[in-house]
């Protein structure tokens, strides 16, 4: 590591001989292995932007100038470039390094991002604010093949058109990858181009001409390779000037073509062509594989995981597959995210029945509504964080209409390690509030195969939203058992208080409960809630408590409450949950006994209200 040991910011970097910057790259990808290994993270994306990170820290004055790493998750290089090399063995841990760029991490992340297709959009907002200002610097967004099929990438490349002044650069990180290998029409299109018959001749020839000192000859040169490669290429007829593409792991190239784009004006946009997972073998063999991981052993690689409790994510797709085995009509759709949802089994088993839309939230959830105005039963598999981008659609595609979609809300809660852009801490609190909607959490994985059956039968909108990872390791019955919906169940009658646990909370709530001798239910609905039940527990107990694994404000309790001063009861009630702010990343046990949701802050949080026994507890 002699060369990255010497870099602690991008003004070392630039005191190194272009010659040696292959090097250099060699030594940070090696370093990003070895640091990944110890602390888990995102290895494959980031295998493939070393070389891009460091000729951009090369040729532009960062953070003068702006860069914008769209999505985030193959930002370590740049992290490492910009000081943050020693925080690495802290990435993703509570109070560590964050996975994504953050602004208030550094002054090099000009931009926050996790959710893909914004960076086009926040790169245009400061290259206008530049002329505002009458400053002269570069905003730089840095985007994938995946992420650039998103809508909102469109929308932003739509706007920059009418613009021909400004101080813009686009570069299209073209893996042939997102999370999931990309869909559609406009990947199809890059590899149309990348199979051309004239590109490996244009790209060596090019790297010859671009680094001579003819700029005009250069310039002749790729105009007339752009005619060759991709004539009237999209990108063009939004209004950029389009260079490439061009080989994103040669490093000398792309400091010589970013040195020539640093001197124009107006949108300009790079195609890069990178291998995710590049210069480690085992990631090169299996990018997906080694996008998100645990810990690892460089040398031997990921091993398969003996002896684990399966995840919910799995209990979904094993009941995805036996129930699209009874219905022909069940349709399954994800935004980009087969593997992370479980669903790689049901695409093998029922092709023509699985929809990957790419990334494309609001399509997915309109496209669902289609499916079912035809008769279909479409089931939209979306992470919690990622529905909130199709907040629209949903109200009003699906829920006015009243349509028959089923959305399973995987990663609902706290994600741990990925922190608070993936948290799914507010799916209770902007779901419920929507008419026709059938809101539930499940308390186990048996719990969770029932609630999909019940979603899947319910002839409307239902969503089911359960955690990240495995749950208790209670044994899932292979059956399609429904539950009455709105209904709650006791699992347990103590005195004076009643806890009222909703999902993943039940469990440390029942441990809790049998602690201090309190009432403990299952509430199971979020919406619509167990009134009755309610009800029945503000008549027999002196004090209720709410425990959720969501949002306080707006979530599972304030339906509890609003459910109460309809009856007029006026019952003291606590409500535990998430609390009012942005959580970050974290152990995600450690993250739950720090907001007292573990059995031993739920107890605390009780007598600290209500006394030190229940039995004896003095209502205030």
């Amino acid at each position: 590591m002699k060369l990255l040991n010497t870099i602690n910011s991008p003004a070392d970097l630039k005191k190194l001989p272009c010659s040696v910057l292959e090097e250099l790259a060699a030594e940070l990808r090696d370093y990003i292995v070895q640091s990944v290994s110890k602390t888990g993270g995102h290895l494959s994306s980031n295998l493939g932007t070393v070389e891009l990170a460091i000729a951009l820290h090369y040729v532009f004055d960062t953070p003068v100038d702006r860069l914008i790493w769209d999505v985030g998750h193959q930002s370590y290089a740049h992290k490492i470039l910009t000081g943050r090399r020693d925080r690495m063995k802290t990435l993703r841990q509570l109070d560590g390094m964050s996975g994504f760029p953050k602004r208030e991490e550094s002054e090099y992340d000009s931009f926050g991002t996790a959710h893909s297709s914004t960076s086009i959009s926040a790169a245009l907002g400061m290259a206008l604010a530049a002329k505002l200002k009458n400053e002269n610097y570069t905003s730089i967004a840095v985007i994938g093949d995946g992420a650039i099929t998103g809508g909102m990438a469109f929308e932003a490349m739509n706007n920059v058109g009418i613009y021909d002044d400004i101080k813009l650069l686009v570069i299209l990180n073209d893996n042939d990858m997102s999370i999931s290998p990309p869909v559609g029409a406009l990947n199809r299109y890059f590899a149309r181009l990348m199979s051309g018959k004239f590109y490996a001749t244009a790209k060596n020839v090019g790297k010859t001409v671009l680094r001579g000192p003819i700029l005009e000859i250069a310039r002749r040169f790729e105009e007339h390779a752009k005619g060759l490669i991709a004539p009237a290429t999209l990108f063009e007829e939004f209004g950029f000037n389009y260079v490439g593409p061009i080989d994103g792991h040669d490093v000398e190239l792309l400091v010589s073509t970013l040195k020539n784009l640093k001197q124009r004006t107006g949108p300009q946009f790079l195609h890069i062509v990178t291998k995710k997972g590049h210069g480690y073998k085992l990631a090169e063999a299996d990018p997906v594989l080694y996008h998100g991981l645990g810990k690892f052993s460089p040398e031997e690689g990921i091993k398969p995981p003996t002896g684990l409790k399966p995840t919910y994510a799995d209990i979904f797709g094993n009941w995805l597959c036996d129930m699209a085995a009874t219905d022909s009509k069940l349709i399954g759709i994800t935004p980009a995210m087969r593997e992370g949802s479980g669903m790689v089994q049901f695409a093998k088993d029922y092709p023509d029945r699985f929809f990957d839309v790419g990334i494309a939230e609001q399509h997915a959830v309109t496209f669902a509504a289609g499916l079912a105005c035809e008769g279909f039963k479409p089931i939209v598999a979306i992470y919690s964080t990622f529905l909130q981008r199709a907040y629209d659609q949903l109200i009003h595609d699906v829920a006015l209409q009243n349509l028959d979609v089923t959305f399973a809300l995987d990663r609902s809660g706290l994600v741990g390690a990925d922190g608070a852009t993936h948290a799914g801490n507010y799916d209770m609190a902007y779901l419920r509030c929507i008419p026709n909607m059938v809101i539930m959490a499940p308390s186990n994985e048996n719990e969770s195969r029932q609630m999909l059956t019940t979603a899947f039968l319910y002839k409307g909108p239902a969503a089911v939203r359960y955690p990240r990872g495995a749950g208790i390791g209670a044994p899932v019955e292979k059956t399609f058992d429904s539950l009455p919906i709105g209904k709650g169940k006791v699992l347990r009658n103590g005195k004076n208080i009643a806890i009222l646990a909703f999902g993943t909370m039940v469990a440390p709530s029942l441990a809790a409960g049998e602690s201090i001798n309190a009432t403990v239910v299952n509430m199971r609905f979020v919406k619509p809630i167990d009134k009755n039940l309610i009800l029945e527990m503000a008549q027999t107990h002196h004090a209720l408590v709410t425990v959720e694994e969501g949002t306080v404000s707006g979530g599972a309790g304030s339906a509890v409450m609003e459910a109460l001063a309809e009856e007029k009861m006026a019952n003291p009630v606590l409500l535990l949950g998430l609390p009012d702010k942005f959580i970050d990343h974290g152990d995600v046990s450690q993250l739950l006994a720090m907001h007292k949701l573990d059995k031993n802050g739920i107890i605390t949080s009780i007598q600290e209200r209500f006394g030190k026994s229940a039995d004896t507890c003095s209502i205030r």
